[in-house]
């Protein structure tokens, strides 16, 4: 029982620490240095209490296997709860026949910034519609593309804003 138990403390802590890790990962590239700082303090923490528990009984080849499954859960949880949370914003990029159905009124319709652009594309001219949105409205965003027109081309980008307002005078020239 006293094994059994000790398996699922390191497969457990080590999915926790994977999970923070991904997450942390993210919120770096979203520019969330304080919350990703505190994450990854959390994290180290509890890799060492798992370390720990593996090097306890290193003579117990099932030890290393709670760790490394752990870890692999760990990747697929910390993907889910990063898809969950869905931080930062995309950009959606819409191109389609001018003579189609304009996307952008109904994207301001939903409240959202819409700019077009005319353009030459390999069957003739086009319409290039960008928006932002949050990343937890791209799902919206794209259904409401596919009932407006159903022709477009679509992409989404992840994207990082940035606010030229707060960038140091001194890098700016």
């Amino acid at each position: 029982m006293d094994t059994t138990f000790d398996l699922l403390v390191i497969f457990f802590l080590r999915l926790i620490d994977v999970g923070l890790s991904t997450v942390r990962i993210v919120l770096l590239g979203r520019g969330r240095r304080g919350l990703a700082t505190l994450l990854g303090f959390v994290e180290s923490l509890i890799w060492v209490l798992a370390v720990a528990r593996v090097l306890d009984g290193l003579d117990d080849p099932l030890r290393l296997v709670a760790f490394a499954a752990g870890f692999a859960a760990g990747t697929y949880v910390g993907s889910l709860v990063e898809e969950w949370l869905a931080l930062g914003q995309a950009m959606v990029r819409i191109i389609a026949p001018v003579e189609s159905t304009p996307v952008a009124d109904k994207l301001r319709q939903e409240g959202l910034a819409a700019t077009v652009l005319n353009g030459d594309g390999r069957d003739g001219e086009v319409r290039v519609t960008f928006c932002v949105v949050p990343r937890k409205r791209v799902s919206a965003v794209l259904q409401l593309i596919q009932e407006t027109n159903s022709e477009a081309y679509v992409t989404v980008d992840q994207t990082t804003s940035i606010d030229l307002r707060r960038l140091d005078r001194g890098v700016r020239k």
